[in-house]
């Protein structure tokens, strides 16, 4: 089986509270004109039941657009419904069972220290660096690396890197500037009035 394409340019992850009534699934639809180009399905809080029903209805929304689904830290969900990628932290399955049991997935990790970075094996297909800035998102998340640290990290990394953490449209354009392959957000596209204007202004574009 073929690898998937993975445009890190806009890495899209959902928050179920931050898209509020709207819903994560039309929240979803509505930022893809913006230009967001990988979806990560991220619902701590769901069942598995729930989180397999949420990703079945996510890749019904992305068919045909390219854009990839990526589930957060479940790989058994991820294969049951067909994503294309998982993405692990550090104390999820390890990344090299993950790829022993599934080669074909899109795998990312995440990373906050240079020994991370450094342990981070050369066959995955991103590290997640952050969190660049701290974020309510994610309270539980190491200390923030801010710019220089970021881009520290992303020297050193032997794979692509998207940046997370913190990041919005006023912020946006200098955390690319670290030289991640992309940036990931939450709250600028899941919390936006207009989901599709929240994804063009981090991509330096109109809707």
């Amino acid at each position: 089986m073929s690898r998937p394409a993975l445009d890190l340019d806009l890495y899209l992850v959902t928050d179920s509270a931050l898209c509020g009534p709207r819903g994560v699934v039309e929240t979803v639809r509505r930022a893809l004109p913006g230009g967001v180009t990988a979806v990560q399905v991220r619902e701590p809080r769901a069942t598995t039941r729930e989180l397999c029903a949420l990703s079945r209805e996510l890749l019904a929304v992305l068919a045909g657009t390219g854009v990839p689904l990526l589930v957060n830290d479940r790989l058994d969900v991820a294969l049951a419904v067909g994503a294309q990628g998982v993405h692990l932290g550090q104390s999820d399955l390890p990344a090299e069972d993950a790829h022993r049991v599934a080669p074909e997935l899109l795998l990312g990790l995440s990373v906050s220290t240079p020994e991370q970075v450094a342990a981070a094996p050369d066959w995955l297909d991103y590290l997640g660096v952050g969190p660049v800035r701290a974020t309510a998102t994610k309270p539980e998340a190491a200390a923030p690396l801010g710019l220089a640290g970021t881009a520290a990290l992303v020297a050193a990394a032997r794979v692509p890197c998207v940046a997370i953490g913190g990041i919005g449209p006023a912020n946006a354009a200098e955390v690319r500037s670290t030289g991640v392959a992309g940036i990931a957000v939450v709250s600028a596209v899941c919390a936006a009035d207009d989901p599709a204007a929240g994804a063009a202004a981090l991509r330096g574009r109109r809707a």
